[in-house]
């Protein structure tokens, strides 16, 4: 396992770098005093934070938990890469919004982050970094305060499946059950910033695959309700070339697979 986590950590590390120029992540509209965090969480959370405490597992470089401090709520942030984590504590303290911010795996955080919180909170492409889904439902339960609730917003597993061909055709060609042994990768570039210099280094990372029983039982297992499930049609990059983009700026797939391939997966389950 360490070989893994250290190879994620120099992985997020390096696309930290990436992403900060980056379109996808906007930075300068954020610091023009703009929110990133998108409509779905938005409206099934409420706008109604003020004043509650929020945990953001796996949070990036905190763009999205700042944007919960920016309404109100008291936020800490949690992540893998030390890169990370530095920028997060640099915009909370350029842009004024009071934030917490710790570096650390977040299988292991209990033993790095003391108290419980309102909300548990986190979005758009964490569960295939998780090795261990049921240690990692039980950390949420750990942090959760009595009558507190976790909310995800995540890709689907089911889309997650899918490959595309040159042509745009989609294929099952992906595993949907869950392995020890992770997938392999090499990348030069990232989702948010795939054109890079061609001397940028080759960086190495490692995912799994989870299904939808096997985070439900996860959440189940660790003490928590499951009190409503969402499944969404739009995603918020193209994750396939065949997808384009909506007015409101989400992506959708073609009308012959936008009935058959959910993109986006919400819940929300209270302690």
């Amino acid at each position: 396992m360490p070989e893994f986590l250290n190879s994620n950590r120099a992985l997020w590390n390096a696309w930290t770098e990436l992403h900060e120029q980056s379109e996808f992540y906007n930075v300068a509209g954020f610091r023009a005093g703009g929110l990133s965090l998108r409509s779905i969480e938005r409206e099934e959370i409420g706008g109604d934070v003020a004043g509650r405490s929020l945990l953001h597992l796996m949070c990036h470089f905190g763009l999205d938990t700042l944007s919960w401090a920016r309404l109100g709520a008291r936020v800490t942030g949690v992540d893998l890469s030390d890169k990370a984590i530095a920028l997060a504590r640099a915009l909370s303290q350029e842009q004024n919004l009071p934030a917490d911010f710790v570096c650390a795996d977040v299988l292991g955080l209990p033993a790095v982050l003391t108290g419980q919180f309102d909300i548990v909170y986190t979005s758009y492409g964490i569960l295939h970094w998780i090795a261990d889904l049921p240690r990692w439902a039980q950390v949420i339960g750990h942090f959760l305060k009595p009558g507190g609730y976790f909310y995800i917003v995540e890709d689907h597993p089911f889309m997650r499946v899918f490959s595309s061909t040159p042509d745009g055709e989609l294929v099952a060609n992906n595993p949907y059950f869950f392995e020890p042994e992770p997938y392999r990768f090499e990348a030069q570039g990232s989702y948010a910033a795939p054109q890079v210099d061609p001397a940028t280094p080759v960086q190495t990372g490692y995912m799994w695959d989870h299904s939808l029983s096997e985070l439900f039982n996860a959440l189940i297992d660790a003490g928590l309700r499951l009190e409503w499930f969402h499944e969404h049609r739009r995603a918020v990059r193209a994750k396939f070339p065949c997808m384009t983009v909506r007015p409101d700026g989400w992506y959708e797939l073609p009308e012959r697979y936008r009935q058959s391939v959910p993109m986006l997966f919400s819940l929300k389950a209270s302690r």
